[in-house]
C-alpha cells in the first residue's frame, strides 16, 4: 500500500511539473477553448499558432491576437444557448473615476446599458470592477478592444474564468474620453438626452451657454482634469436662460447636466466656445 502511495505522488508530482513547464500559449489557449476541444483540434491548432512566437509580446501572450485567430478559424463560441446572466471583471493601474467612465461609455456604445456592479476593490497598483449583465452571448474581446481604442485604451490580457465569467486587464495609461472637443467659434448644439452632456473643454478659454424659452434648465455644470479629478462645481437652483462661463486651470472635461433632471431640457442647448489655449 505505501508503494501505490509513493508512486501515486510521484505521478501527480510529474504531472504538476509539466503544467508548470506548459508553453503559456497553450495554457492561454486551452483557457480559452477548454480542455476537451483543445484536446481535440490540436494538430490544427498547432499549425494556426504557427510560429508560436508571433503570439508573444515581450514575454506576455497577446490574448487578443489569441482570440482573433480562434475565432477567424471558427474555434471559439461565445453564444449561449438561451439568455444568461454572466459576468465582467475589469482591472487596471489607472485612476479607479476615470477608468469607470471610459468604461461605462465602451459598454454603452456596444449596447449595454443594463448591468449591475457587483464588486470594486482598490489598492495602491490596481483598481477593479466587476458587473454582472444578462445577453445571448458573451462579450466579444476584439469588439471590446476596437471599442476602447478609441479613448486611447488597450486590452493586456483576457481570462476566460469560465463559460459565464471573464476578466480584462486593461492599459488606461495614454486614455482619454472619446468626446466631442470644442473649438472657438464653432458652434455646438447639445440635443435633448437623459445623460449628462461630456465635453472636452482644453482648447477653449470660455463658454457661452444659451437655452431656449421651452427649457426650464437648472445648471450643473461639472469640470475635470485629464484623469478626471473634480476642479470645480457650477450648480444653480434657479433657471438660467444664459450663462457664460471661464474654464478654470487644467480643466479638460466638463460635464453639463441639470440639477433636478435633465428633463427639464426639452429643446437643445447651443454652447459658443470662445479663446483658445
Amino acid at each position: 500500500m505505501v508503494k501505490v502511495f509513493v508512486l501515486m505522488a510521484l505521478f501527480f508530482g510529474f504531472a504538476n511539473c509539466a503544467d508548470i513547464t506548459q508553453d503559456p500559449l497553450d495554457v492561454k489557449i486551452k483557457s480559452f477553448l477548454g480542455k476537451k476541444s483543445y484536446e481535440t483540434n490540436k494538430d490544427f491548432i498547432n499549425v494556426i499558432f504557427e510560429p508560436k512566437s508571433s503570439f508573444y509580446v515581450k514575454d506576455r501572450v497577446n490574448a487578443v491576437k489569441v482570440i482573433q485567430t480562434l475565432k477567424d478559424n471558427g474555434l471559439l463560441n461565445l453564444f449561449f444557448r438561451s439568455p444568461q446572466d454572466f459576468r465582467l471583471n475589469f482591472k487596471t493601474s489607472g485612476y479607479p473615476l476615470f477608468f469607470v467612465k471610459i468604461m461605462e461609455d465602451t459598454l454603452q456604445n456596444l449596447g449595454y446599458f443594463r448591468y449591475v456592479t457587483t464588486a470594486s476593490n482598490f489598492d495602491s497598483s490596481e483598481f477593479s470592477w466587476s458587473i454582472n449583465l444578462t445577453s445571448e452571448y458573451a462579450t466579444d474581446p476584439l469588439i471590446l478592444q476596437n471599442e476602447l481604442q478609441k479613448s486611447g485604451c488597450n486590452i493586456i490580457d483576457v481570462e476566460k474564468n469560465s463559460l459565464k465569467e471573464w476578466t480584462y486587464t486593461i492599459d488606461i495609461s495614454n486614455g482619454y474620453l472619446n468626446v466631442a472637443q470644442l473649438h472657438t467659434g464653432e458652434e455646438i448644439k447639445l440635443k435633448r438626452s437623459l445623460y449628462a452632456h461630456w465635453l472636452d473643454i482644453s482648447k477653449i478659454r470660455s463658454l457661452t451657454i444659451k437655452s431656449s424659452r421651452r427649457n426650464r434648465w437648472y445648471p450643473y455644470i461639472a469640470y475635470y482634469d485629464a484623469s478626471l479629478h473634480l476642479l470645480k462645481l457650477f450648480k444653480k437652483n434657479k433657471i438660467y436662460k444664459k450663462l457664460t462661463l471661464i474654464m478654470p486651470k487644467n480643466a479638460k472635461y466638463i460635464k453639463i447636466s441639470d440639477m433636478h433632471t435633465l428633463k427639464n431640457v426639452k429643446d437643445s442647448l447651443v454652447l459658443y466656445p470662445k479663446g483658445k489655449r
